[in-house]
């Protein structure tokens, strides 16, 4: 096996492979498409291994061997310290840019280090802005009185708002200018032990991440695109986001659109048919509204931090993030990475739930190449699963009498649902 590329004139991706490109607006995915691979840090060896093997699996199954992914290892986190002294080699980022499709494990925050988040890191340095991340009910333990009303897609905004980390310690020279400007020239003091933080949202972010939204939306018969926001606060930051997003609905998605205002002093209350409903919630009103009334939302569109909160908060209402996928996306580039941690405690064990990061993948060759067909047989197998209760232990620890499968068992069943179905 060839050794992941440490420096650039090392980035070569596979020769039997053709790499996915995107011409025209448009992707453009062969049937042997390169795919890079982060295996990340604790848990991810194990968890990119079971979704590797479960992939490859319904790509051949879905298309009889007419398709295949070639897969490239990159590296990224301890394994790049290990193996090229850096934790994230400018050939990784390279690799990625080249191959545009990739499968990434969790990567642990260093601290003390140049980098706030490796994480954040490959989603700024790609303009990976879309974090796309699905909230669906598989039949899984969950402690919420309507979990199967859950079905959403949350679409966060990546590259900005306090993300962007533009932010200084209280003691800091530049903490200090910054107070001395604002007090000489605007009157606004600022206490002296006071950290100070800048919030960047941007039209044209905002502008990018809604059309995302609604064309997926389109793509997918979602009847609701709902904005999440604390405009009636934050006026000129949030405030915006919100008022950019709907400009986006109305001016450039007028055949498929209809705000709430006009349903309310246009439509008599009722949506027309074939209309995508857009509207709006303040984000604490949100927060509560996805436990109260769940069937109300299916597409949540939010700057960074809210829909950092959402995100997680809506998964814990169909068991947890064990079950989160995620999709990082920009224009013709994807990186998908679950929503999970490193979970370091359960590392090398055989014991961690390997879902999420499976149904990331699922999530990378089904909604962003398009190979559907492939995707839903993953997701098809994890419903067997759980149905007939054959699971880690994350999920087995509510299910009484129900001895969990370890991390290898439990893949091997899905490869095994994936292979028997018709």
């Amino acid at each position: 096996m060839t050794r992941p590329p440490c420096s650039l004139d090392e980035v070569k991706p596979p020769s039997e492979g053709s790499l996915v490109e995107y011409k025209d607006g448009r992707l453009v995915v062969p049937d042997n498409p390169v795919i890079a691979y982060i295996v990340g840090d604790g848990v991810g060896p194990e968890v990119v291994e079971s979704a590797r093997r479960v992939i490859d699996a319904a790509v051949k199954k879905a298309y009889g061997g007419s398709r295949r992914i070639v897969w490239w290892e990159l590296v990224a986190g301890s394994k790049a310290r290990e193996l090229c002294g850096e934790l994230l080699p400018e050939a990784t980022l390279e690799g990625l840019r080249i191959a545009r499709v990739a499968l990434k494990g969790p990567l642990e925050t260093p601290v003390g280090t140049g980098y706030r988040s490796l994480n954040v890191t490959i989603r700024q340095v790609l303009d990976l802005y879309a974090n796309i991340r699905p909230v669906r009910y598989y039949g899984q333990p969950a402690p919420h009185k309507y979990a199967d009303k859950v079905n959403f897609v949350i679409f966060r905004e990546n590259t900005e708002d306090v993300y962007a980390g533009i932010e200084w310690p209280h003691d800091s020279k530049e903490a200090s200018k910054i107070r001395k400007f604002l007090a000489k020239e605007m009157g606004i003091e600022i206490r002296s032990d006071a950290g100070i933080g800048v919030k960047v949202i941007s039209e044209f972010a905002t502008k990018r991440l809604m059309r995302r939204a609604l064309e997926w939306a389109i793509r997918n018969g979602n009847r609701v695109v709902t904005i999440m926001h604390k405009g009636n606060i934050m006026k000129y930051t949030e405030g915006a986001f919100v008022k950019w997003a709907y400009e986006v609905a109305v001016n450039e998605f007028r055949d498929y659109v209809v705000t709430e205002e006009e349903v309310s002093k246009v439509y008599g209350g009722k949506v027309p048919e074939g209309k995508i409903l857009v509207n709006d919630r303040i984000a604490d009103n949100m927060l509560q509204q996805i436990i109260t009334r769940p069937w109300d939302y299916e597409i949540i569109v939010a700057p960074n931090l809210n829909g950092d909160y959402i995100s997680d908060a809506a998964s814990a209402l169909v068991g947890g993030i064990g079950m989160a996928a995620g999709l990082n996306m920009g224009d013709g580039r994807a990186v998908a990475e679950p929503v999970h941690g490193t979970a370091p405690k359960y590392a090398g064990k055989d014991l961690i739930n390997p879902s999420a990061e499976i149904l990331s993948g699922a999530l990378l060759i089904g909604e962003f190449m398009g190979w559907k067909e492939a995707a839903r047989l993953i997701e098809d197998a994890i419903r067997k699963a759980i149905r007939d209760k054959k699971v880690t232990q994350d999920l087995a620890r509510h299910m009484p009498g129900v001895t969990p499968l370890r991390t290898s068992e439990y893949t091997e069943t899905l490869i095994g649902y994936i292979e028997e179905s018709g």
